[in-house]
């Protein structure tokens, strides 16, 4: 299992029941990366993967 795998488990386990807003990921996410800036660049891809999920064109 990739430690990626363990942290969504982890993140589901500990969070699955909460509803939450995407602003409130979003606001976390950037909270991570004033944090972890060597982790800027991964996390833009994935917000950029994310806003992009449903449009045809990409």
């Amino acid at each position: 299992m990739y430690f990626t795998d363990r942290g969504i488990e982890e993140l589901e386990k500990r969070r699955g029941d909460e509803e939450v807003t995407l602003a409130w990921v979003a606001e976390r996410l950037q909270e991570f990366t004033d944090t972890h800036p060597e982790f800027e660049t991964a996390v833009e891809r994935f917000a950029t993967w994310l806003a992009r999920l449903d449009d045809p064109e990409d």
